[in-house]
């Protein structure tokens, strides 16, 4: 679809920060741009270090949800599973809390600073939590070598992993894992998140069998048809996950997990009960383990009760304009 020009996007452009009940991955406020367009609400919200290429993905999603339109889901509501941050053991059940109905949980591993043992007893506490019929994944985000990875798994496999998502930075290295785990006889899929988002060519992980399942993002991808896409290219079991959205971004990865022709896992997308507020007062927050697939509408107070201050709204506004001159190839 055609990108709209920057005044238009400018003139409909809202931003906000909203407190996280928790730091997760270091963010302790999450600044996200809205997009009010004829199709309803979009977000623009890469995190800041990123610059226009990547970033430009993001705006292509959010003007997508705006402007555009979503494939037809053919599921009126979504599994998704609790996220527990890099919290102490005994902070877990007071996050899972916030999930109610789920019955599979994602686990931070490999924060940095912290020894593998708090890892070890995070995940024994959800397992603890969530019984033995629960299932637990783990995210390293990248943060392991190969045998590191290997040796870490190895004191978490006893857990009964579903999955472990990104647990070495490159594709090279999933792949060498995934060897190192059968020859040790260890039984953890690999899933790729960054290996997919942050790729040029998001198909080396299928190319060099690299992982087991797929994770995928809407706004990193650049939107939910462009996303449908790679997982339809990389013909593996997908995982819809979430960056840490608001409810209006969020809406967008549950359209995208109710468009896939198969869904064999619950996805990452209720992060927003680990938000301090929201643009709506219908949070997308599961009911009974499951989001409902709907839109969302940004509501007028509840932007005016997040503004962001007046400096961070301009650069935010900066950032837009330098996003949409990478996707539409004009510098003015």
């Amino acid at each position: 679809m055609s990108v709209p020009p920057l005044p238009e996007l400018l003139a409909g452009a809202h931003v906000v920060a909203v407190p996280m009940r928790v730091p997760f991955r270091g963010v302790r406020v999450r600044e996200a741009l809205l997009l009010e367009g004829p199709r309803g609400w979009g977000e623009f919200a890469p995190f800041l270090e990123y610059g226009p290429a990547e970033a430009s993905r993001w705006l292509a999603a959010g003007v997508e949800a705006a402007w555009g339109s979503w494939p037809e889901p053919v599921r009126d509501t979504v599994p998704v599973n609790a996220t527990v941050p890099a919290v102490t053991a005994d902070e877990v059940p007071g996050v899972l809390a916030r999930f109610p109905g789920c019955t599979t949980a994602k686990v931070k591993v490999a924060e940095r600073g912290q020894p593998a043992a708090a890892d070890v007893d995070r995940v024994a506490a959800v397992r603890s939590a969530l019984g033995r019929t629960g299932r637990i994944r783990v995210d390293a985000n990248g943060g392991w070598g190969v045998e590191e990875a290997a040796q870490v798994l190895g004191r978490l496999a006893p857990y009964d992993l579903e999955y472990a998502e990104q647990p070495c930075a490159s594709v090279e290295e999933l792949r060498d894992l995934r060897l190192v785990l059968g020859r040790r006889g260890l039984d953890v899929p690999v899933a790729a998140d960054e290996s997919i988002r942050k790729a040029s060519d998001p198909l080396r992980v299928r190319d060099l069998g690299a992982a087991d399942v797929v994770v995928v993002k809407v706004a990193p991808l650049g939107g939910v048809r462009r996303a449908l896409e790679v997982v339809q290219a990389c013909g593996l079991p997908a995982v819809v996950s979430s960056a840490l959205d608001t409810s209006v971004g969020m809406a967008a990865g549950v359209a995208l997990a109710a468009a896939l022709p198969d869904l064999p896992y619950a996805c990452g997308l209720g992060t927003v009960a680990l938000l301090g507020g929201d643009v709506t007062p219908e949070r997308m927050e599961p009911v009974d383990g499951a989001l409902p697939v709907r839109r969302v509408a940004a509501d007028p107070e509840l932007l005016e009760r997040w503004a962001a201050p007046p400096d961070r709204v301009a650069w935010w506004r900066e950032r837009l304009a330098a996003a949409h001159a990478h996707l539409t190839g004009d510098p003015a």
